[in-house]
């Protein structure tokens, strides 16, 4: 017990440590790439408080994202090296990311705390298993393990409470954030609408609505990355024309960027797969988007499909971009990771200002294991662009002869 109470308190010294070091480093590293440049990575708060908050718990993580704020607003925040704020949008994103980074930090908290009872559960599962074994020899024991399982199975009910709590805190955080942005854009929007509206105030009202749209994305983004991280997913599937669906995709896409054509090539008699039609969109949609980031402008995009083995469907989306190294197609789909080209080293790619989030192929492989498919990138012949490919449950068994 004394050993445990040690590790707590060397834990909580660790957190407090990294708590107030870990804004400054970033902050540093930060401040050397120039303040206009550096508030694209803001992240890099929000991935901290994550991680203290996994380590070492809620109370380093909220110190980390008081302290963050702090110096995002000091340092980073026009007018620079003062803690006043002179544009309405700049205080919005300092108040998002301030919700965001606590938000981010309590659920990554409540994960540890949730790890660590999962841990101890299954070492008690553990012993009660070789009790068990040992019951069978020695009879006399049995009273004792039955008291044991008892309190194995309160403890599962415990952990099942662990899981409904934090379903509640995802879906609670995802309204508290969603609520205030989806005000902004309509108050924004109104605005924007008015007549005889200053070009000077109309050109800051847009900035607030991009800055906004930009901000909804990201929570978006970060609590579809939570919901999969804690396993707290849910889907709905049901039968699904594959077709409608990339159609669908394909014309969201054009919407953003009119001059990219989609060729969509799947078997004249269609496909259908079991799968949650909001989530198959967002698959399609992030897949589209990162096709279209890396393709060369003019060129078509190409969604085919078939069926493939043990009743399940390959979907696959193909650009004609410069592809993406086999050196990276593994590490591609985690968070925060932009791949690497073949005209490219790690080093200009780390100093790259991202298009995204970061988390996009992350998603994109968090959902498709959600319904019991798999994502990888396929090989491909030199300037024949990247091919990613994923796998869907067929609504119907295909022919086994197949």
């Amino acid at each position: 017990m004394a050993t445990s109470s040690g590790r707590g308190h060397l834990t909580a010294l660790a957190g407090l440590v990294a708590a107030i070091g870990g804004p400054i480093v970033i902050t540093g590293l930060l401040s050397m790439v120039g303040s206009a440049s550096a508030r694209d990575y803001v992240f890099l708060y929000l991935a901290l408080v994550a991680v203290l908050g996994t380590v070492t718990g809620l109370p380093s993580a909220l110190t980390a994202a008081a302290l963050s704020f702090v110096l995002v607003d000091y340092f980073f925040i026009p007018p620079v090296h003062t803690l006043t704020i002179a544009d309405p949008s700049d205080l919005i994103d300092l108040v998002v990311f301030a919700a965001v980074a606590v938000g981010a930090g309590g659920v990554a908290s409540g994960r540890r705390h949730a790890q660590i009872e999962a841990e101890r559960l299954t070492a008690q599962v553990r012993h009660t298993n070789e009790q068990l074994e040992q019951l069978e020899r020695e009879q006399t024991e049995a009273a004792a393990v039955a008291v044991r399982l008892a309190q194995t199975q309160q403890q599962v009910r415990v952990l099942e409470a662990s899981d409904r709590l934090r379903s509640d805190l995802l879906a609670n955080v995802s309204h508290e954030l969603r609520t205030p942005l989806a005000s902004i854009l309509t108050g924004a929007t109104d605005l924007l609408g008015r007549p005889r509206l200053p070009a000077t105030v109309h050109g800051d009202v847009e900035a607030i609505i991009g800055q906004a749209r930009r901000l909804e994305r990201l929570v978006s983004d970060l609590l579809d990355m939570a919901r999969i991280e804690a396993h707290a997913l849910t889907i709905d599937p049901v039968e699904i024309d594959l077709g409608d669906a990339v159609e669908a995709a394909a014309a969201r896409l054009r919407l953003a960027s009119p001059s990219r054509s989609v060729a969509i090539d799947l078997p004249p008699d269609g496909l259908e797969v079991l799968a949650d039609w909001d989530r198959l969109g967002q698959i399609l949609d992030n897949l589209l988007q990162n096709a279209d980031r890396h393709a060369p402008p003019g060129t078509p995009i190409t969604v085919e499909a078939a069926p493939g083995k043990r009743s399940m469907v390959v979907i696959r989306v193909i650009d004609q971009g410069p592809g993406v190294p086999v050196a990276q197609r593994e590490r591609i789909f985690e968070r925060f990771v932009r791949g690497v080209t073949d005209g490219e080293t790690e080093e200009t790619a780390r100093g790259a200002v991202p298009s995204g989030t970061g988390l996009g192929l992350a998603i994109v492989r968090g959902l498709v294991e959600a319904h019991a498919g798999r994502v990888w990138i396929e090989d491909s012949e030199e300037g024949e662009g990247a091919h990613f490919a994923f796998t869907l449950p067929a609504a119907s068994p295909a022919d086994p002869r197949s």
